[in-house]
């Protein structure tokens, strides 16, 4: 099967410009194509992971990826998606986003000599002179078909910034600057990206004469509609120092089971064959699906160790007999003890489980806490040193596990 094609068996192709040549290009290993990564956070998280598994699927097949990071378009903040403004960053804590990240691409991404590139658009963006840049590029852009945009329509009732309108045209910038100095023909992105995408093969188009391309990948939904990768602590990200690779592999274990064959043909890189094998099971089986797919994610974003390990102990958890020693641990220090113990409200809030006092209050007298398989009956229960320093397990509703020790 050619890479086209087992993108659109995969359901990872939303929307695409000129379809036959853009099958054309990437079947033969010609796309030099590019998607954008806009630096908001320290960590890559699982919103991005679809994108990473795409840009890996095309450069094995010959394509070359550009991963652009955004340094100059994070000054400024992406509009779609979004009912406010985003909070502003530094230089600085742009430049130490974009470090992380490309620590993270480089898992899934070859970077080697002549292969995949990464490009910052401050390198050009917060060079260009405003003026000059305006008469450049502003009258190929229409304010009435860029207030269409579906990525400016939600934002006109509470109000879009002239700062965030400029967004869509800086884009644009980016793909043409891409196609001058790069060679780059193709740019993918999310399906919420499409109006920007469009401006950028317009942009080429209307000052080159050349022809650009465009495809989008769907935005990883549950079958709810409800984004991918949220839970109730927050995302879930790639770096295992805020998403441990046990927690990693216990939310793709606990995917519903309406979403494990979707996930499956997305993100693994599992034959399609073997898994519409899997679409045949039930009942117990889309456990073992569930299993395969945590299995092979965490595989990929962490290693088959960590992958092994969080197996290893998902399995002492829910079955039983095997090692725990992969479940993330909170060391609780001497500081943190009154009277030589700690309040499980205190507990929960420590090791990340509840998000406040309120919150852990909540999940107690809800019956949602337990400690060593013992519900916890009442928000004043203590945990001693004593229990600490054995270590003490904590669960959380019925597949959310930790760890306490004393430090």
């Amino acid at each position: 099967m050619k890479i086209y094609d087992e993108l659109l068996a995969r359901g990872l192709i939303a929307q695409v410009t000129d379809e036959e040549e853009i099958r054309e290009l990437v079947n033969n290993g010609q796309a030099t194509f590019y998607i954008g990564f806009d630096p908001t956070a320290d960590s890559l998280h699982v919103g991005h992971f679809m994108a990473l598994s795409l840009m890996k699927r095309l450069q094995m097949a010959g394509n070359r990826p550009i991963v652009l990071i955004g340094g100059g378009t994070g000054h400024v903040g992406d509009p779609s998606g979004r009912t406010d403004l985003r909070n502003m960053m530094t230089t600085e804590i742009i430049q130490h986003n974009s470090e992380c990240f490309k620590k993270q691409m480089e898992k899934f991404i070859d970077f080697g000599e002549d292969k995949a590139l990464m490009v910052n658009n401050a390198d050009w963006l917060l060079k260009l002179n405003y003026v000059e840049f305006l008469r450049e590029v502003g009258p190929h852009f229409s304010v009435n078909n860029m207030l269409r945009a579906e990525c400016y329509k939600q934002r006109m009732e509470k109000g879009l910034s002239f700062l965030e309108f400029n967004y869509m045209i800086m884009q644009a910038y980016d793909f043409y600057h891409l196609y001058q100095h790069y060679g780059c023909n193709m740019q993918f992105g999310g399906d919420d990206q499409w109006s920007n995408m469009l401006a950028g093969t317009e942009l080429i188009r209307r000052k080159l004469g050349k022809d650009a391309y465009a495809m989008t990948i769907p935005l990883l939904l549950t079958a709810d509609g409800q984004k991918m990768g949220k839970t109730a602590g927050g995302a879930v990200w790639l770096d295992p120092d805020k998403t441990s690779p046990y927690d990693f592999f216990q939310y793709w274990r606990n995917v519903d089971d309406a979403d494990v064959l979707k996930c499956l043909r997305m993100l693994t890189f599992l034959p399609l064959e073997q898994i519409e094998e899997m679409d045949k099971w039930e009942g117990s089986q889309l456990n073992e699906a569930k299993e395969i797919l945590a299995f092979e994610l965490t595989k990929l974003v962490h290693s088959e160790e960590d992958a092994q390990k969080a197996k290893t102990t998902s399995h002492a958890l829910f079955v039983g007999g095997a090692d725990d020693a992969a479940m993330p641990t909170t060391e609780i220090t001497a500081a943190q003890l009154s009277e030589g113990g700690i309040s499980v409200l205190d507990l929960l809030v420590i090791t990340g489980l509840a998000a406040s006092k309120s919150e852990a209050r909540r999940l107690v007298q809800q019956g949602g806490i337990h400690l060593d398989d013992v519900k916890v009956e009442t928000i004043e229960h203590i945990i001693t040193a004593a229990q600490l320093q054995t270590g003490v397990k904590i669960r959380k509703g019925k597949k959310t596990f930790h760890k306490a020790l004393l430090a």
